[in-house]
């Protein structure tokens, strides 16, 4: 039986053009997914003060998005007075550790001149993960918050001990 050449089919399915249909296909539908979430997740009116610190966290998220990093963004805040704010900067510095959540906790320790940050309270646009979390935790953050709904995080907990806040802190100094 002969070999049947199908140019078409061939030029259509070519090495290059379908490492570039499918490598691309995923990223464009992430963007367009947050492109419609960032439209109808942000507030109109923040009229509570936990509203405009949410507010705060994703314009940082936007601010992070417009700067071609990933979108989260993060608030600190100390008695009602906005301490720092920051986007995620993990792709633009090339720092696995700049999540918008360790930058915000990085700035306000320099803001406050100590690595102490208690009294404050956390706001992130979404729930920091593990990492995040034990830094507020080590930092001291009392309270976090996140998401568009304003949910209460609780205290920062180390995820391996289980403990919640500073009950378990005693025991790692």
């Amino acid at each position: 039986m002969p070999h049947l050449e199908l140019p078409s089919l061939r030029r259509q399915y070519s090495r290059r053009n379908w490492l570039w249909r499918f490598a691309a296909a995923p990223l464009s539908a992430i963007a367009l997914r947050d492109a419609r979430a960032d439209t109808s997740a942000k507030p109109l009116i923040a009229a509570t003060a936990e509203e405009r610190f949410i507010a705060m966290a994703f314009e940082m998220k936007s601010r992070a998005t417009a700067e071609g990093d990933q979108p989260f963004g993060a608030v600190v805040v100390k008695d009602g007075k906005i301490v720092a704010a920051a986007p995620s900067r993990l792709v633009t510095r090339s720092d696995p550790t700049a999540h918008a959540e360790m930058e915000a906790l990085r700035d306000a320790a320099k803001q406050l001149s100590s690595r102490d940050l208690s009294g404050c309270l956390l706001y992130s646009s979404s729930r920091p993960c593990p990492m995040c979390e034990a830094a507020a935790y080590w930092a001291g953050i009392e309270h976090f918050y996140h998401g568009q709904t304003i949910v209460d995080g609780g205290a920062p907990m180390l995820r391996r001990s289980g403990l919640p806040g500073r009950a378990n802190r005693a025991a790692w100094r």
